[in-house]
């Protein structure tokens, strides 16, 4: 096969993706969207532990974790995945700015943060690189 072609061939291939949020409308939502554009939604999680779960058992790629998880912290979320699941990459999501959040965000073991408004498959990839 010529070389030119793997590019479009390593983009077309569906990335991974685990959602976690306490809001059953945005897991429904959110699973909806970036199905239609080419991401293969593995899971959704409406807490920590069972974020950690599936997450070890699903195998994805990505992580898509909320930053305000019910009564639990994303930040904390994200430090177990880390453990549970070494190779998943972490993107927060939040409805807060990206700056309400700055310290959370620069301690973080997150790889990206996107706002939950921007929240699509090319956004989740752009932040990945």
């Amino acid at each position: 096969m010529p070389t030119s072609r793997w590019p479009a061939i390593l983009r077309s291939v569906a990335l991974r993706l685990l959602i976690v949020d306490d809001n059953e409308e945005f897991l429904s939502s959110a699973a909806r969207l970036l199905e239609s554009e080419g991401i293969d939604v593995v899971g959704k999680a409406s807490s920590g532990a069972e974020a950690v779960l599936l997450a070890k058992t699903l195998d994805p790629e990505v992580v898509l974790l909320d930053v305000l998880l019910g009564d639990e912290d994303g930040f904390d979320v994200a430090k177990h995945l880390a453990v549970a699941a070494p190779s998943v990459r972490v993107v927060l999501i939040s409805t807060h700015s990206e700056e309400d959040l700055a310290e959370g965000l620069a301690e973080s073991t997150a790889a990206a943060f996107l706002p939950k408004r921007a929240v699509n498959a090319a956004a989740i990839r752009n932040a990945l690189r």
